[in-house]
């Protein structure tokens, strides 16, 4: 059942307007090991865009580049309007602390997505349904409990020697611990709610940090207002680690087998 009351998702990821200049704070409750829940401040972001007076159209890509670490408590987001024209829209957003200090960096690309010919050359993975798939249990970090992860394949083996080549491949549902419809602002979280391919490839927790995110929007919000669900089911993967960086890629799909974001991020690591 949803909830009825206001969603913790929804209040991690509040902003208030401004003329350019929009505000927010970090939410405890999607707290990481050392800062916010990259997700939580993606999300954020998209939330001042889509909130925005002169936004038309609906997120296609989303790119945000964390600069610097995200302290604790307030932040303001510098929104700007770069350029439009009849189909498209392009924004960049600064979110700023401590007296004008850049933390984040992002772009986005909204756009008027009108009927077209289609073609979904991606197959859906084959997945045991979310109900008979068991849940992962909890981790110390605040924002991992705020998720139900139901690993299909891939599940995190921490502190278990194996002989095999590292895999870093998950497939997993992903579901708000607190039921919540699907949107473009969830899908953007849950974009980067994979666990870092690095600590699968290595079955132990580094030092890790996300340094660029971009997710690409597959659906408008009429498509996700049609599928009217819950969960994902996720595939995450990396090409390579590499001299203290390593890359990630993932899917994300309707249980009905519509894909609906892709994303790819670089990383950070210390191994």
């Amino acid at each position: 059942m949803l909830t009825k009351t206001p969603h913790l998702f929804d209040d991690a990821t509040a902003v208030t307007a401004g003329d350019s200049r929009w505000q927010g704070k970090t939410s405890d409750d999607y707290w990481a090991f050392v800062g916010p829940f990259g997700g939580a401040t993606a999300a954020t972001i998209l939330r001042a865009l889509i909130d925005h007076p002169q936004r038309a159209g609906d997120p296609l890509a989303l790119t945000v580049n964390y600069c610097a670490p995200i302290a604790q408590g307030a932040f303001d987001l510098d929104v700007r309007l770069v350029k439009a024209n009849r189909s498209s829209q392009h924004w960049s957003v600064e979110m700023t602390q401590r007296g004008g200090e850049v933390a984040t960096l992002a772009t986005a690309v909204f756009a008027e997505r009108r009927p077209s010919w289609s073609h979904q050359q991606a197959r859906f993975p084959d997945a045991t349904p979310f109900e008979q798939t068991l849940p992962y249990p909890k981790t110390a970090a605040s924002w991992v409990k705020q998720y139900d992860f139901r690993f299909v394949e891939g599940e995190p083996k921490f502190g278990t020697p194996s002989s095999a080549p590292p895999d870093a491949y998950s497939k997993l549902w992903i579901s708000d611990r607190v039921p919540r419809k699907v949107d473009a602002l969830s899908l953007t979280a849950m974009s980067d709610a994979f666990f870092g391919r690095v600590f699968h490839a290595k079955r132990e927790l580094v030092p890790f940090g996300t340094v660029s995110l971009t997710t690409y929007f597959h659906v408008d919000a009429a498509d996700l207002a049609a599928e009217d669900i819950t969960r994902v089911l996720a595939a995450a993967d990396a090409k390579i680690f590499h001299k203290s960086y390593g890359d990630q890629n993932g899917e994300l799909w309707s249980p009905s087998g519509h894909l609906l974001a892709t994303t790819t991020q670089i990383a950070y690591f210390k191994a």
